[in-house]
């Protein structure tokens, strides 16, 4: 979590859990059993085979890399993990149960790949296509309808062309390491459980998590002050009431 001058927000949680689906340690999955075909198509979103076909390995390393076997190798259980949060796989879902919302409403697709790499997807029958935008209220907004490239005064440049919601929870773990955050605390923070022994003997206290909120604290904070400095407010509500808020 993070303090602002209004309270907190759940920054370091948001940022754990946004480009992925795991479940907490306090979350036991429930046992996953074999799906027969009737299930298998009543079931809404992805299937443990969907995600083996996107990451190019067979069901049992899906299985394996679900299952915490230290026999996967690791660029093998990167992929798979990659591939569990593209498609929005929920471990144990109960048939019915959608993908996360990121997945259903488009988030990554049409929001996020667009911010982050200034280009729409390449979704039939379109092609891929640059994020035409308004020049005003500044850093531009999304022009969309008909004739939308015709009406924009510009498009967004590439911010972080590769990036992808998954990779915000890279991106946080390595955050946390630069913060000298304790193993135990950052395993909690991404949903990991480690089953090594010394592991066992090692527990969160309030102290580690509040070093860890200060130091999320003052990255926050000085994250808002640079883009304060590009500009005072944001055409993002949000974003808005936040610079306006801890403006000095």
């Amino acid at each position: 979590m993070c303090r602002t001058s209004g309270g907190r927000l759940p920054i370091a949680r948001l940022f754990a859990q946004v480009g992925d689906a795991r479940r907490l340690p306090s979350e036991p999955s429930p046992p996953e059993r074999e799906l027969t075909i009737n299930d298998a198509a009543r079931q809404v979103g992805p299937k443990l085979a969907d995600v083996a076909r996107r990451a190019g390995v067979s069901v049992g390393t899906v299985s394996g890399v679900l299952n915490q076997r230290s026999t996967v190798a690791e660029p093998t259980r990167d992929r798979v993990q990659a591939a569990i949060a593209d498609l929005g796989y929920v471990r144990g879902a109960v048939t019915g149960t959608l993908a996360p919302h990121w997945h259903r409403n488009g988030f990554a697709t049409w929001l996020f790949q667009p911010a982050a790499s200034g280009w729409y997807p390449d979704k039939a029958p379109r092609k891929a296509r640059p994020v035409p935008v308004l020049a005003e209220p500044w850093p531009g907004v999304p022009v969309r309808g008909r004739n939308a490239t015709g009406r924009a005064d510009a498009c967004w440049l590439p911010v972080a062309p590769r990036l992808t919601p998954h990779g915000l929870r890279h991106t946080y773990k390595t955050l946390m390491v630069e913060l000298g955050t304790p193993a135990t605390l950052m395993d909690a923070q991404m949903g990991h459980e480690d089953g090594a022994v010394q592991a066992r003997y090692a527990h969160i206290t309030p102290a580690m998590t509040e070093r860890l909120l200060d130091g999320l604290t003052e990255l926050w904070s000085a994250a808002l002050g640079k883009r304060r400095g590009l500009s005072p407010g944001s055409p993002v509500a949000v974003l808005d009431r936040l610079l306006r808020e801890d403006a000095p």
